[in-house]
This record gives C-alpha cells, structure tokens and sequence, in this order.
C-alpha cells in the first residue's frame, strides 16, 4: 500500500478498548474468546505476535516461525519527503533485517511492492525459508537469486497445512487512492528481462490475503498487506484477530470498515497496521504517516463494532495470541 505525503508525528503504543454495552458483552465474549475456545488461554500463550512495522509481522507457534511481509531495510525513496523517485534503488541492509526475523520457515508475501517484498530474496537466500506468494513475486524472486524450489505460487482459495501452522490464502485487492490508482500496477507471467534493480522494478503483482491458524487450536490471524479486500472471498474466514491495513482515503473503497469487518464476523481484535512511515528505523517508535488517519479508523472500527478490541502495536513489543503484551 503506497502514498505520498510529508513527515508525521510520533505515534506510542496504544491499547484502545472500544467501550461495550450490555447487549454486546456476550457477542464480545464469544468473538474476543475464538481460540481460548478450541483451546483454552493455553493456545493464546502457544504463539507470540511481533509487528514489524508498515504490515510486518513475525509469528511464533511452537519453535516454527512465520514471516508476514518482512519490509525492515526501510531505506529512503522520498515517498515522505519531497516526492517518490521510482527509480530508487532496492537494497537490503542484513544488520538491519536479522535481528528480527529469527529462523523463518515460512515468508507469507501479499504482493511484491518494494515495502513487501524488498528483504525477501535476501531472508530466502540466507534462511532457506520457503516463500509462498503471487505467479509475480516467483519471477522477481527466481530473477533476484532465490532458488525456484523454495516458492510456492498461489492465487488464493489454497489451504496449506505445514507442520503445526495452517495457512488459507486469500484472494485480495490492493487499495487505490483517490485517483482509484496505485503504484506500479502489472503483473509477470514470466521472469523480467533484468534483474530488477529499482523500486518501480516491482510491480504489485496482483495481492493476497492469508489466515494463519497456530495449531489445531488456534488462534486465527486474518493478515492484509493493502486496504481493499475480497469481500465474498474473506467471508466465512472469521478470524480471532484482524490485522487490517488503514485506508489513505475513507472514500474510494465502499464503506471499506464496516463491509470488512462484517464479512470477518466481528473479529474479537483488530489490529491497524500499515499506518506508520515505513522509512525510519525499527529501532524507534513507530511514527505516523499523516496521509493515514489512524484514529478516524480505530472510530469506525468502534462504531461498526462495538464489542471488538482495538490494538494499536508498537514495533517493540511481544503480543500473546489475544494480542496483549507478554513478558519478554
């Protein structure tokens, strides 16, 4: 999810509880619950939650670690200064990257702008990690060096089940802004004619949407990487939690909060993510893109549900499968 904008200000951790009412205590119950219910509060504290900023996020369950969209490199490409410049050159920074990503078996990848794919080929070629994504993000990845046995290709509707995680690939959109346009569109049905070595080298690929599920027990995590979605693809998931991508614009996508969290069933935690700006460092608090209205989203997130949990993550801090801060 790209945009442009200037600099914004410092955003700290929020716990933000939306207030409930006597009629939705027991839906609140019921949906904030899911997987203390297949399993008990045990299954929540099976697997730990970390954000890696814009819509990162590294999953633990049982000694196996999944990664969501690993962008950590942050570099700069003007996107929050003067103006985006396409042909910024990719990097990776390792001394940036492997702090945070432990020893993924697994990289989830929504599509293949730089802010998602980026680290990839890098995380794959050092890990071993199996990458699984787009017919896009094949071919950039076997163009950038990662071994074509390592990627599983899906459109979505797949079901993978891999050790103790179960992965449900989504078919998904990307969001647009108020143009309804969005960088790099296209797609690859075979591998670029170069290496791509430029930003705008990436195109978005088409876009997904995953439901990780930790064990047989859960939790359920519904991970977006862009503020649009399939509305009859995501319904029936019903998620634990939703980590769900702000929109720049309230406008282009219909009613994009109340039709998303209908479709999931009123997930018992939303999570925001993709709000921050995605070229500083992890190693500070998170800050947020002013293109992003954060807390107009947490308002409609409390007005179309009620009964649902809001968290604001901060990059560091360990989240249990409720998504409350753990010890460590």
């Amino acid at each position: 999810m790209l945009r442009g904008a200037a600099l914004g200000a410092a955003s700290p951790l929020i716990l933000a509880t939306t207030a409930t009412t006597a009629t939705t205590a027991t839906t609140a119950a019921a949906s904030a619950t899911t997987g203390r219910d297949r399993g008990g509060a045990r299954a929540a504290r099976a697997v730990s939650f970390r954000w890696l900023g814009t819509a990162g996020w590294r999953i633990d369950v049982a000694g196996r670690t999944v990664l969501f969209d690993p962008y950590l490199t942050r570099f700069r490409t003007g996107l929050f200064d003067d103006g985006l410049d396409p042909q910024t050159e990719l990097t990776t920074d390792p001394a940036l990257v492997d702090p945070h990503i432990g020893r993924p078996e697994l990289v989830l990848v929504s599509h293949s702008h730089w802010d998602h794919l980026g680290d990839v080929p890098y995380i794959a070629k050092t890990t071993g990690a199996r990458v699984i994504g787009t017919e896009t993000t094949y071919h950039l990845l076997t163009a950038l060096g990662v071994d074509p046995k390592q990627i599983s290709v899906v459109k979505g509707g797949e079901v993978l089940h891999i050790d103790t995680i179960t992965v449900e690939v989504v078919p998904s959109l990307h969001s647009r802004n108020k143009n309804c346009a969005y960088f790099a569109p296209g797609t690859l049905n075979a591998p670029p004619t170069t290496v791509p070595s430029t930003i705008a080298d990436l195109p978005e690929g088409d876009t997904l949407a995953f439901r990780v599920t930790a064990g047989e027990r859960g939790p359920s995590a519904f991970l977006m990487g862009a503020s649009d979605f399939d509305e009859r693809a995501v319904r029936g998931l019903r998620p634990d939690l939703a980590m769900v991508a702000v929109p720049t614009t309230t406008t282009t996508t219909h009613h994009y909060v109340p039709r998303l969290l209908n479709a999931l069933d009123t997930p018992g935690v939303v999570v925001p993510v993709h709000w921050d700006n995605f070229e500083l460092p992890l190693s500070g608090s998170p800050v947020r893109d002013p293109a992003m209205n954060l807390d107009a989203f947490l308002a409609q997130v409390a007005k179309a549900s009620p009964a649902t949990r809001t968290v604001v993550p901060d990059y560091h801090t360990v989240y249990n499968g409720d998504m409350r801060p753990t010890a460590q």
